[in-house]
């Protein structure tokens, strides 16, 4: 592996593709590197070329893998129902303890970030992932409860911190143009895990119909997990990336306790509208419970339930993809697509759910709970159509995901600002969460719960609008993002535009 000596010299008719293209190095942006110099060398390795290490897509791409890695397998295991657990109680209650945590640690969890750093806050963030399923592996040879419900609560920490960091890296260093592309390349990556998390049980049920998995499907997930919280300690600092143009993140220099503390709540005093966006943050996991405990769990035997999982995280990175690329593009102004993709958000959100809504009426809890019950397997009739009710939900998860993450970030490029969005996103999705496996553990008519899925997502939506309609503008001014640091213009902005403003001066 060599580097690449291919650099584009900045001019007036240098592309917007010409900067982003990965042969540019970004060492000669010009401004003083933060890193080593190795870092900002674009890589050839015959003819890929691969970005430099401190660039976004390489900086985004570890963190995908990361998430791979460790929410990855915690999907892949949560998507089977119960924990891949005959019996849903355990994992319910293990689950509201993680979501109850979570909702605490992740609404503050941007403070954290901001004073900790992006590497710090994320790497330990992995570790509650290992133990989580190590209470499962161990559930299920001593059936002591305890365990899980403790690594729950555990996990809901380290999970606010991981996802704190990972959406404050998804929204903050890419360029404006490309964040729709960034958070695709991000979900598709990370979904990409539990595809392979569901593949993992399906191959070792393959011949059985239990209700629950062995002890190698754990195992298998544990040592994935503990790879990808080794792999976040080869993340730079922030502050440390550098984009293709020479433009920086924008954050604190001097970050203290105090700042941040009176930053989250500053970022709540300037940008008040993001409380319009809290009911889609609330329901953005709420119906996780409901898909994987009283769809794929209620309805499907193990083997089955393992299938239904791969298909549907492969939906999730068909959805991702589409609504990611469709929501960078150029030739329509980001106003405009925002609205668009609020319309297509409240048509799917109606079309998809109107169809589990005919599907949910053909069972009952009672109906499911009786020992005699026999569960649905794929060779049996009538499997293909709950099969695509299945994909179509995964599909509608990575639309909601990838559209909430955008309209923040569409708000503004300020690193520090985007941190404490992506903590009260957490904070509130994992509150919702909480509330839901509790209802849940507590025997509510599946119906109920279905209603409350569709009712929540459709008028959250509507709560959104004025937002949408109102606050999401085509570019966000660097002056803007500015104010909520303690850096100047001239230390972020981009090279190009700095050396026209400096060649104005002379």
């Amino acid at each position: 592996m060599e580097p690449s000596n291919e650099k584009p010299t900045p001019s007036a008719s240098t592309t917007s593709a010409d900067l982003h293209s990965p042969t540019h190095d970004a060492a000669e942006a010009g401004h003083p590197l933060a890193g080593k110099p190795w870092m900002y060398r674009s890589r050839r390795i015959g003819p890929v070329y691969l970005p430099a290490y401190a660039s976004p897509p390489f900086q985004l791409g570890l963190v995908a893998i990361v998430c791979f890695m460790c929410p990855g397998m915690f999907n892949a295991l949560a998507g089977l129902g119960g924990g891949g657990q005959f019996d849903a109680t355990t994992a319910n209650n293990a689950n509201v303890a993680l979501y109850s945590t979570f909702s605490v640690v992740g609404f503050f969890a941007g403070t954290f970030a901001n004073r900790m750093g992006i590497k710090l806050t994320l790497s330990v963030g992995g570790i509650g992932y290992f133990i989580y399923i190590a209470s499962f592996l161990s559930y299920n040879r001593n059936q002591n409860g305890g365990f899980p419900i403790f690594a729950g609560a555990l996990l809901g920490v380290c999970a606010g911190l991981l996802w704190c960091a990972q959406g404050a890296i998804m929204m903050s260093y890419p360029p404006e143009a490309s964040k729709g592309r960034y958070i695709s390349w991000f979900w598709m990556i990370f979904n990409f895990g539990a595809v392979l998390g569901s593949l993992i049980p399906l191959g070792q049920n393959m011949h059985s119909d239990a209700g629950g998995v062995n002890d190698g499907t754990y195992i298998g997930f544990m040592v994935l997990t503990f790879c990808g919280l080794a792999l976040a300690w080869f993340l730079v600092d922030a502050r440390q990336v550098q984009r293709a143009d020479g433009s920086h993140v924008v954050l604190m220099k001097h970050p203290t306790w105090q700042s941040e503390l009176l930053g989250l709540l500053e970022t709540l005093k300037t940008d008040s509208w993001v409380v319009l966006l809290f009911p889609m943050f609330l329901a953005s996991n709420w119906f996780y419970t409901y898909q994987f405990n009283d769809v794929n769990l209620a309805r499907f035997n193990v083997r089955t339930r393992a299938l239904n999982g791969v298909l549907y995280w492969l939906s999730q990175i068909v959805g991702a993809y589409i609504f990611g690329y469709a929501l960078d593009i150029s030739r329509v102004r980001r106003s405009v697509r925002a609205k668009a993709a609020w319309g297509v958000l409240f048509v799917i959100t109606m079309a998809i759910w109107g169809g589990g809504y005919a599907w949910q009426r053909q069972y009952t809890r009672a109906e499911t709970s009786a020992k005699d019950y026999i569960k649905m397997d794929w060779t049996g009739g009538g499997y293909i159509g709950p099969m695509f009710l299945y994909m179509f939900y995964g599909f509608y998860d990575a639309a909601w995901q990838t559209c909430v993450y955008w309209f923040m970030g569409a708000l503004t490029n300020n690193g520090r600002k985007l941190a404490n969005f992506a903590g009260f996103y957490k904070g509130i999705q994992s509150a919702g969460a909480a509330i839901m496996f509790r209802i849940d553990a507590l025997g509510a008519p599946f119906m109920n719960e279905f209603a409350s899925c569709w009712g929540l997502l459709a008028g959250s939506l509507l709560v959104a609008l004025p937002l949408i309609m109102m606050k999401v503008r085509d570019t966000v001014p660097l002056e803007d993002d500015i104010k909520f640091s303690d850096e100047t213009i001239e230390e972020v902005m981009p090279t190009l535009a700095r050396d026209d403003q400096e060649g104005k001066v002379n």
